[in-house]
């Protein structure tokens, strides 16, 4: 990952660059925010003002939360409008959308930024409809994901136009999406009652207002899905004590052996032991014995292994992930049910639905909803799902805005409070060697990416 012996060149890409914002919802009213570390200003905290191009850098407040000192809610305008905003290299970067009302965020001493919260129930932001996309924009690139990590509430469709005319696209949901998610929770609830009914969220009239992630939802409620991996867990420490799991780590590791003794799974004698996980350290693949280490072959093994066990592909695949067929993951009882219901409501199928969602095989298809391109010249964010289509032609017109000048400077900040993990997999470009997708995914989880 160092690259100190590295002789220093010139920055590949623009210093400013244009995402077009789709107003694609039923709603007149739609504001979007972009926030982020604006890496060309000593990576200071950052967000686009109202008119969609002036940077807004707050200073650090004495007290915590406190209001901006700038209006940051950029109007989207009637439905069916799109408007430009320009951003400067950004890490950590988000891009934020609110329905029928603006988003409040506070400072705090430093400064940070308090983001919107799906997890407190007295965040100020709490009962709006809102949602978010995340990218960096460095000198190599734009890397840019759709995320259902969190929850899921406002469609959110991406297109990546590059500097030749060649368009990657992440379709997202379709302007049902929500409710077609929350009607497969309660589907899955009368099937085992396992309490995915209790991660639909609504407003006070009975609407759907968002879908929270399991990882979430234990957030609000400590006891929720206790107990429910635990049968297979059993299962996979009893298959896995009289055979060898093998893991592609997808780094110069590459495998690694792993059996159960002493009640613990044991890869290369002792490079990375596992106790068996939780149900909540599964869903939130951080926790528990899914922990990050800074051990580069041991969080690579963790990777791997939550995301089989969210998947639920352990007691089929002994080779993981190289032997994975996409089609097969969530078949058993107990998986990761929302994921599988989220899949199965993205028009490609692709969307971060947890935060090992970018695993995938060598050249496999990807799952995660991430485009990424060296030379970007215009990302289109459509929100609302209202022409949702699993082509980028509905966003053709737009790839014709010129490309930003490059000294223009916009800063913004990047707020990663899902924990989200990105990563691209499945572009037809180059870049899509396993290897720098597994780089991209490490660099995700970063703490400047957070």
């Amino acid at each position: 990952m160092s690259r100190q012996n590295e002789p220093v060149k010139a920055a590949a890409t623009a210093s400013a660059l244009n995402i077009t914002l789709q107003n694609q919802t039923t709603s007149d009213t739609v504001y979007a925010y972009i926030t982020g570390q604006a890496i060309d200003n000593n990576n200071a905290l950052f967000l686009l003002q109202s008119d969609g191009k002036t940077a807004y850098y707050p200073t650090s407040p004495s007290d915590t939360m406190q209001a901006l000192g700038a209006d940051c809610a950029i109007p989207l305008g009637s439905v069916g409008n799109s408007v430009t905003a320009t951003i400067p290299h950004l890490a950590g970067g988000r891009l934020w959308f609110a329905r029928d009302k603006t988003l409040t965020f506070y400072l705090n001493p430093g400064p940070a930024l308090v983001e919107p919260s799906s997890s407190n129930t007295s965040d100020a932001n709490y009962n709006t409809f809102w949602d978010f996309c995340e990218f960096t924009y460095n000198s190599s690139q734009l890397y840019v994901n759709i995320t259902y990590v969190d929850f899921v509430c406002l469609p959110i469709s991406l297109t990546l136009t590059n500097t030749s005319g060649d368009s990657q696209h992440v379709a997202g949901m379709s302007a049902n999406g929500l409710d077609t998610v929350c009607s497969g929770l309660r589907d899955q609830q009368s099937k085992d009652s396992a309490g995915w009914d209790q991660l639909i969220v609504q407003t006070s009239d009975g609407t759907n207002l968002r879908a929270v992630s399991p990882n979430t939802g234990i957030g609000l409620n400590s006891s929720l899905f206790s107990g429910y991996y635990q049968s297979y867990v059993n299962q996979v420490w009893s298959q896995y004590a009289g055979s060898t799991l093998t893991v592609n780590t997808q780094i110069s590791s590459g495998n690694v052996g792993g059996t159960v003794s002493d009640n613990t799974l044991n890869f290369g004698n002792g490079a990375a032991t596992y106790t068996q996980p939780a149900a909540a350290d599964i869903f939130s693949c951080s926790s528990g014995p899914f922990a990050a280490t800074g051990d580069t072959e041991k969080d690579a093994i963790t990777a791997r292994l939550a995301a089989a066990f969210n998947r639920s592909t352990l007691l089929t695949d002994s080779n993981t992930p190289e032997s994975e067929d996409p089609s097969k993951y969530y078949q058993n009882s107990i998986t990761n049910h929302y994921a599988r219901i989220v899949h199965a409501a993205n028009l490609d199928g692709r969307g971060y639905s947890f935060p090992y969602d970018d695993v995938a095989p060598t050249n496999g298809a990807d799952q995660s909803g991430s485009i990424h391109d060296p030379s970007p010249q215009l990302l289109t964010v459509a929100v609302g799902g209202g022409n949702a289509s699993t082509s980028a032609s509905n966003n053709k017109t737009q790839a014709s805005l010129p490309q930003p000048a490059g000294g223009q400077k916009s800063r913004n900040n990047n707020n990663d409070s899902s924990g989200s993990n990105k990563n691209n997999k499945g572009s037809n470009k180059a870049n899509d060697s396993n290897q720098q997708k597994g780089l991209l995914g490490f660099m995700k989880r970063l703490s400047c990416f957070k």
